[in-house]
């Protein structure tokens, strides 16, 4: 028997998360707690049980993110699953994963408008109850660079024009670091958000990276980075770390300064070396469509997979009108509106 529930001891999601071979830092409390004190985000934590032991089979972490309140919120709700559901090998696990969509899908009860899956590992043993569950599987490139060695052996495997760069942005003076105080999120934040507009593209709100740093920092699970040139900001670049994983998450630099991007990314790569297992470039876009960082990523020289993502749309309608909405986002370059 086994049994869907929405509350589950705290202790034991995490132990878990940490003991599970794809356990990641999307699928921990933490995140929950991070997403839950940001502006615009509901987090959903569902787990599945075997109720006479209390021994969790499967959890299944999500969030709601909206591009603001009211009717533009309603029509740009989408509920996004990183790197999950996790679940127990076996019939029984593929069992506790099926019952804990469809608890999903009834509590989900139209607040969003579809949900996606992102992967960063195969996901064969799941494909087909994912499929006969309506979730339509789609390609997603990914780079995962190899950080147990040390950095000098990082450094052959990136390309000539990428090393070219990285020297560059040294001799002309930039310099990076990471941030000292929780006052520093708005230069981090300001840069990405420049480069967001410039790309036609929603952020979300400033009170996630706070919340991140509040909720993350003290346990070593994010760092955030810092470029300047001559005393001023350029560059920032924001990554989770779990488990020797280290996450890709929020980058941003000025269009008009050149070797920005690089210089950060191998700050990064040589502080990492030797200490943590992977790095993630967090996605390079379908195969088939243009993906304007897709050849930046490539070139540091990482693995590329291609593990996917699904999605299951549960409003037809509003998923055109968002579609629309978003094409008129990218057409108008309108900051903060689909």
């Amino acid at each position: 028997m086994i049994e869907i529930t929405e509350s589950i001891d705290l202790e034991k999601w995490e132990n878990f998360v940490s003991n599970h071979p794809e356990g990641n830092i999307f699928q921990t409390c933490a995140m929950a707690d991070v997403y839950r004190s940001t502006k615009n985000y509901e987090p959903i934590s569902l787990a599945a049980i075997e109720p006479e032991s209390g021994v969790i089979l499967a959890v299944l972490q999500a969030v709601i993110i909206r591009d603001a309140p009211g009717f533009v919120g309603s029509i740009s709700s989408r509920s996004i699953i990183n790197n999950g559901p996790l679940f127990v090998e076996g019939k029984k696990g593929l069992e506790a994963l099926e019952m804990l969509l469809n608890y999903y899908e009834k509590f989900l009860h139209n607040r969003a408008i579809y949900t996606q899956i992102r992967n960063l590992w195969d996901t064969e043993n799941s494909k087909n109850t994912l499929d006969s569950l309506g979730y339509q599987y789609e390609p997603h490139l990914n780079y995962l660079i190899d950080l147990n060695r040390p950095a000098e052996n990082i450094w052959g495997d990136i390309h000539k024009p990428r090393r070219k760069g990285i020297n560059r942005a040294e001799k002309v003076g930039i310099k990076v670091r990471k941030i000292e105080t929780r006052d520093e999120i708005k230069d981090c934040y300001k840069v990405i958000e420049e480069t967001y507009k410039n790309v036609r593209l929603p952020l979300a709100d400033i009170s996630l990276l706070e919340s991140a740093f509040d909720k993350l920092s003290s346990s070593g699970l994010i760092d955030f980075y810092l470029a300047t040139l001559e005393g001023e900001v350029v560059g920032s670049r924001v990554v989770l770390k779990y488990k020797g994983m280290v996450h890709d998450w929020y980058a941003g630099s000025k269009q008009e300064i050149n070797y920005v991007n690089e210089a950060v990314v191998w700050h990064m790569l040589s502080e990492y070396a030797g200490k943590e297992k992977v790095f993630d470039f967090g996605g390079a876009g379908h195969p088939d469509k243009p993906y304007g960082v897709r050849e930046f990523k490539k070139r540091f020289g990482g693995e590329e997979v291609n593990y996917g993502r699904y999605e299951k749309i549960h409003d037809r309608g509003k998923k055109e009108l968002l579609n629309l909405g978003f094409k008129a986002y990218k057409k108008l370059n309108l900051a903060r509106v689909l």
